[in-house]
């Protein structure tokens, strides 16, 4: 009898919980150029830039993002990144008629595993995050919420051609990334996010890729109860230098 009721209560919870979930959908666009540099057998530096679009894929800006720093390569395949990374998020529900600047140091490790049919690249981020307080609408407040922020990111390549990774070539793409909260601020939504894109890599040449396809992020939002399903069309060019003699 007391499994019983015990199952029952958390069957009456489970539904309880999906009685008040509300999700809503929206539909984005985003950009970005990516670049790795090598500058000699150890150290080189990360840079991206990213442009956001909102409203119907392309009706209006959602953000925008900078990041940049040193990268120490362990090895060819393993690189470590410590950097810094800018946030600008345009006007939007909380903040209708202002931009909501945030700043965000961030550490990776990263590691490519590669054969001849298949390539694999995996990634631990770890991500303090400063994002601007808000009084009003029409208002930033003083300081800035900390949290952290942990993310786990994989890049399966498969090829479609006989160029395989060769330029030219193309490849199909599975990239999963998952993002999970954490920090005396954070209450309800530890789980924060993940992102699954499934689209076409064409081989530029040697040191360049350029990738498309679709994207689903499904995001916990900090009530707990509100949730975000966002439909993405994602168009990435990746880039790298090797500057060594």
């Amino acid at each position: 009898m007391k499994i019983r009721l015990l199952l029952l209560s958390f069957i009456l919870a489970a539904v309880s919980l999906s009685a008040q979930k509300t999700v809503t959908t929206d539909e984005q666009a985003w950009f970005a150029v990516f670049n790795q540099t090598r500058l000699s057998k150890k150290w080189g530096f990360w840079f991206d830039a990213h442009l956001r679009l909102k409203d119907n894929y392309v009706g209006d800006l959602s953000q925008s993002i900078i990041r940049f720093g040193p990268t120490y390569f362990l090895t060819d395949d393993i690189r470590l990144t410590a950097a810094y990374a800018y946030v600008h998020t345009f006007p939007g529900p909380g903040h209708a008629n202002i931009g909501l600047p945030e700043h965000r140091p961030w550490q990776q490790v990263l590691w490519y595993t590669r054969s001849p049919r298949v390539r694999l690249t995996q990634s631990f981020r770890l991500e303090e995050r400063y994002r601007r307080k808000t009084l009003t609408d029409n208002e930033l407040g003083e300081g800035y919420n900390f949290s952290w922020r942990l993310r786990y990111n994989f890049w399966f390549y498969t090829p479609l051609t006989k160029k395989r990774f060769e330029p030219g070539g193309l490849q199909f793409l599975v990239n999963n990334e998952v993002f999970i909260n954490f920090g005396k601020n954070i209450v309800y939504n530890h789980f924060d996010q993940n992102r699954l894109f499934l689209g076409l890599v064409y081989q530029v040449n040697k040191h360049a890729q350029l990738h498309g396809g679709y994207m689903n992020l499904y995001q916990q939002l900090p009530t707990g109860n509100q949730f975000r399903n966002q439909h993405t069309i994602r168009v990435f060019y990746f880039h790298n230098f090797d500057l060594r003699k």
